[in-house]
């Protein structure tokens, strides 16, 4: 086989190619892998705790969530288009007088962001909300 420049340079941009692709974690998403790490792969409920977001934010650097949670122990928040989807976590105590937060996020694109509450019995809620982005957070 003769090794022509344009043959080197094939090989060279195919191996490239195979090289980018064998880093990934196989496609796999990771708010979904951390929810499940989270919940040890227990079912979600609905309806027991509340999370507001707005509908667009015009400037993905800070956009407002509140989580409402009565009987929570703890809840994480997660965005599914953020290069990290794990946002915060906030604990309740058992002297909390209510079991709410709110804070700003930063959000890099349009995308859900997710709720997961546990429970003081064990169990896991969830709320989500689609919070379309304008301008980006996240750099990029």
């Amino acid at each position: 086989m003769e090794l022509t420049r344009r043959k080197i340079l094939a090989i060279g941009s195919g191996t490239l190619a195979f090289a980018s692709l064998s880093g990934l974690p196989a496609f796999a998403n990771l708010t979904d892998d951390a929810i499940t790490s989270l919940t040890g792969g227990k079912e979600l409920g609905e309806g027991k705790i509340s999370l507001t977001a707005p509908e667009i934010a015009e400037n993905g650097n800070t956009v407002p969530i509140s989580i409402d949670a009565p009987g929570a122990v703890s809840v994480t928040l997660f965005a599914d288009g953020n290069p990290v989807p794990n946002v915060a976590t906030f604990k309740f105590g058992p002297l909390s007088a209510s079991r709410s937060a709110s804070t700003r996020i930063r959000l890099a694109s349009t995308q859900n962001v997710i709720a997961i509450a546990q429970m003081e019995d064990g169990t896991f809620q969830t709320a989500s909300s689609n919070v379309k982005v304008t301008i980006g957070g996240c750099g990029g």
